[in-house]
């Protein structure tokens, strides 16, 4: 059985534009790329001396149970040079699964929905332009309802532009 999984994409070293768009072709052996948002430009946060994000959000169909979805954008992070040296620091490609479906997933190793969701409009934002109806199994609250709720002083996060299509 395929369930639809929201991700959270980032890139704050080299081309990050590139590096967004070959994660997005990767992320095709393990599931099919049904959207791809825009692509965000947004300030660090907690780990403040470093560049800024390019942050986009993808919908991925797959048959891969949770776990198995993690391990494998772990290993697409590792194989395209992700090294956790700085906790929330500088990093080539940051893959986060935000929602799987309806669950809510609570294990040492992965929590989804992600435990930052409500709290950061990098994510937010280009979550709400291709899933701004798909409810938060834990607070009840749309997508949208959450990314409204934000205040308005919190960190920069301007569009950016478009990845040309992801599958060509």
């Amino acid at each position: 059985m395929e369930t639809t999984c929201y991700l959270s994409l980032g890139s704050n070293l080299g081309d990050r534009a590139a590096t967004i768009a070959e994660a997005i072709q990767r992320l095709a052996a393990v599931g099919t790329v049904m959207a791809v948002s825009s692509l965000y430009e947004t300030e660090p946060v907690e780990y403040l001396d470093q560049p800024w994000f390019l942050n986009c959000t993808v919908a991925l169909r797959t048959a891969m149970p949770p776990r198995p979805l993690l391990d494998a954008v772990l290993a697409i992070e590792q194989s395209m040079g992700r090294r956790r040296i700085v906790l929330k620091g500088p990093r080539t490609i940051d893959i986060d699964i935000l929602l799987y479906g309806g669950e809510a997933i609570e294990t040492p190793e992965l929590t989804v929905p992600h435990s930052a969701l409500g709290e950061r409009r990098f994510v937010l934002a280009p979550l709400a332009e291709i899933a701004p109806d798909s409810l938060h199994p834990v607070f009840r609250k749309t997508v949208r309802e959450l990314l409204q709720s934000l205040p308005e002083d919190g960190p920069e996060v301007r569009l950016y532009g478009k990845l040309p299509r992801w599958d060509q």
